[in-house]
């Protein structure tokens, strides 16, 4: 069968509509909504959010908007996007792991961090790293087909894979010895910190939360295993005259192209945090959710397999020909955003919409809703990875924002969609994708889009 046929079928046939979450009754609480909150914010809303336009309410003694309109979010994230600020809560959760790095900084310090980091992240720049990409998802595909052949955790392998594609990409060098340290930072600060209290969403940042206590703790342990990694980096040495090897070489040898200055070493380790936690973390849940849900869609499954088997040039998948693994991810991106949720704090008085906005006003834009919004999709809750492929019209800029929008869109998007298209090709071009249990994962959101279990597959080698 060809390409073009499976295709036909995938536009025939009904589409796959994975599990979701219940949707909340539009009359829950607001001490219910706390309380659904704390499990994951995706369960905190109902119907009307999927519907309308914008959602006007009450955020403790602030108005807040959820908006679902491309020219509203425009207008928050690009035409205005200096007056809307994260907010408190978001400041403490990310903080402690990623500091002042480029996700966090406003105002000056972020225009330094983001003019000084672009060099590195150019496409050109993305690929001298291809090679270690593939290598490590080469290596990852071999230990499976000498494992025992049974059932397989593919979000553990996934999570081992990324991190060391993040260690060598960003070090040289592979995560055997810190991969299981770095994991335990992140289980342990998703697990028990990552979720805001009460206390972080009612206090002002400048007055600390008991939680805020313990992150400072935990903050204080993963800056000294960032300065260890990048020590360890440096002792490695850098060969004169040769060019960079790596992201730290590039961050490292980066500067601003208005003033000249370099990170400092404190700087430099937050960029180094943010883009390790950053960078693995989210592309090892995009695998994940990609792999599950094309074990449910054993018929997309097979059509990306033969596209893979029809492009590899010299044992590696071409990357740019591979335009249906791309509209896969793609479409696993809008039915699992990385980022479910972007919140932001009027810094001063605007117009949304045509709605008066106060300062501190608390503004929503929640990828989640926003991908599976009704007036923005044809079966918004179904997978169709041909949406993102001709003949079909590429989805409003402002509707579709797997990476963000605008100035502070993610840096890291092209060497994340580069990782994950070559890496999915790869490990279904080697397997077949099977689920050996039929019970709903459900996604939670616990800073990124996450899987409320991880259940176990079954793998075949082609």
């Amino acid at each position: 069968m060809s390409i073009a046929e499976a295709y036909d079928i995938t536009v025939a046939r009904r589409p796959l509509v994975p599990p979701s979450p219940p949707r909340a009754p539009d009359t829950m609480t607001a001490i219910g909504r706390m309380a659904a909150m704390r499990v994951s914010p995706i369960g905190t809303w109902g119907q009307r959010a999927y519907e309308e336009d914008i959602i006007q309410g009450r955020f403790f003694g602030r108005s807040s908007f959820i908006l679902n309109t491309p020219d509203a979010i425009r207008h928050v994230l690009v035409d205005n996007y200096e007056n809307y600020t994260r907010t408190p809560a978001g400041i403490r959760v990310l903080r402690p792991m990623l500091g002042e790095g480029l996700l966090i900084a406003e105002g000056r310090a972020w225009k330094h961090q983001r003019r000084t980091l672009a060099p590195a992240f150019t496409p050109r720049a993305v690929a001298s790293l291809v090679p270690p990409m593939i290598a490590v998802t080469d290596e990852t595909i071999a230990k499976l087909k000498g494992a025992s052949g049974g059932p397989v955790d593919l979000r553990e392998v996934m999570q081992r894979m990324t991190l060391e594609i993040a260690g060598r990409t960003m070090f040289s060098f592979g995560m055997e010895r810190h991969g299981a340290a770095l994991r335990d930072f992140v289980m342990e600060y998703g697990e028990r910190l990552a979720r805001p209290h009460f206390l972080d969403l009612l206090l002002p940042l400048s007055w600390p939360s008991p939680q805020d206590f313990s992150r400072a703790r935990f903050r204080k342990r993963w800056t000294g295993f960032v300065a260890m990694l990048m020590a360890e980096r440096r002792a490695a040495g850098k060969n004169e005259g040769a060019p960079p090897r790596d992201l730290f070489d590039l961050m490292g040898a980066a500067r601003d192209p208005e003033t000249g200055e370099a990170f400092s070493d404190e700087q430099l380790g937050d960029q180094v945090a943010t883009m390790i936690l950053a960078g693995h973390e989210t592309t090892a849940t995009a695998l994940f959710w990609s792999l599950y849900l094309l074990a449910l869609d054993p018929v997309t499954q097979d059509q990306l397999a033969a596209e893979v088997q029809g492009l590899t040039v010299n044992g590696a998948p071409d990357i740019e020909r591979l335009k249906f693994t791309r509209a896969v991810v793609d479409e696993t991106m809008r039915l699992y955003p990385p980022a479910f949720l972007i919140a932001r704090a009027a810094a001063a008085p605007d117009t949304i919409a045509g709605l008066p906005v106060k300062n501190k006003d608390v503004i929503l834009i929640a990828p989640w809703l926003l991908h599976r919004h009704e007036k923005l999709w044809r079966d918004p809750n179904a997978f169709i990875p041909s949406r993102f492929m001709p003949p079909s019209p590429p989805p409003d800029r402002f509707a579709y924002l797997p990476f963000g929008v605008g100035a502070r869109v993610c840096i890291g998007a092209h060497f994340a969609l580069v990782e994950a298209t070559l890496a999915l090709a790869r490990m279904i071009g080697a397997f077949r994708v099977e689920l050996l249990d039929q019970e709903p994962v459900i996604p939670i959101g616990v800073v990124t889009t996450q899987p409320d279990r991880s259940p176990m597959f079954m793998i075949r080698p082609r």
